[in-house]
């Protein structure tokens, strides 16, 4: 039997303003558009995504605009998410934890991210103990050339996309891990058959973004990268899991 669906709270039509430090509007290679964050209640596994796209996006998008949602929200509404104190965690994990520069106490710090023992063991969960090892290994061979990211390149997006806890500070989530959505590429193409619009699930914070499911001719990584390269949805309580682009 299906969970019964909680009843969507019907938002009042209003104005769509940037969040806090960014702008709507960039310039990118392919010219100038519009980042437009649409901004919901707080949503939890009691809530549908194609319920919540109906309610609160169809009202503001247009033909031609690209749907960027948020891996969070996709989390958060599949159960993706586990309590962190339940998690056991290994000395490998312990180990490469202690091996992420995340700049704390220094002015650039944004966030503990993989640099807790508890994320990394959620990443080698994810990676799997061989594949991390192996990443692990050469991003220390290859760093004293320069070379930086070799071992996010090698786990892959699917446990890059691991955070722990939630880096949004509402209250539950902040007692929790985030494991990544699952099938992210079938929910965009869902997604896009449900709504005409070109949709990918994104995986933003400070350090950019990148995606982990599209659906679209249109939306290559780097374009991705260059439209939400100051992540627009915000990293806090803004509460705008859903992003609408189009052009200036």
């Amino acid at each position: 039997m299906s969970k019964k669906k909680r009843p969507l709270q019907q938002p009042a039509l209003r104005p769509i303003a940037p969040n806090g430090g960014r702008t709507l509007e960039i310039e990118t290679s392919r010219g100038s558009y519009l980042r437009l964050p649409v901004k919901t209640p707080m949503l939890n596994g009691d809530d549908d995504l194609f319920r919540a796209l109906e309610t609160y996006v169809h009202p503001h998008a247009r033909p031609g605009d690209y749907l960027f949602i948020s891996e969070k929200v996709v989390c958060v509404m599949q159960g993706r998410i586990v309590p962190y104190r339940t998690i056991k965690v290994g000395r490998l994990a312990r180990f490469l934890s202690r091996k992420v520069n995340n700049k704390i106490h220094t002015k650039d710090f944004k966030g503990f991210g993989h640099g807790t023992a508890v994320a990394m063991q959620l990443v080698i969960n994810e990676a799997g103990y061989l594949r991390t090892l192996f990443a692990a290994a050469a991003a220390a061979a290859t760093l004293p050339f320069g070379i930086h990211g070799a071992f996010y390149y090698l786990i892959g997006k699917q446990a890059k996309s691991v955070d722990c806890p939630m880096s949004f500070s509402l209250y539950p989530y902040m007692h929790y891990a985030k494991l990544p959505p699952l099938r992210p590429q079938k929910v965009a193409r869902e997604v896009r058959a449900r709504t005409g619009l070109e949709t990918a699930i994104i995986d933003a914070n400070y350090r950019g973004a990148f995606t982990l499911g599209t659906a679209g001719e249109h939306l290559a990584e780097s374009f991705v990268q260059e439209l939400l390269r100051d992540n627009p949805a915000g990293q806090s309580e803004e509460m705008t899991p859903f992003i609408l682009v189009r052009k200036a």
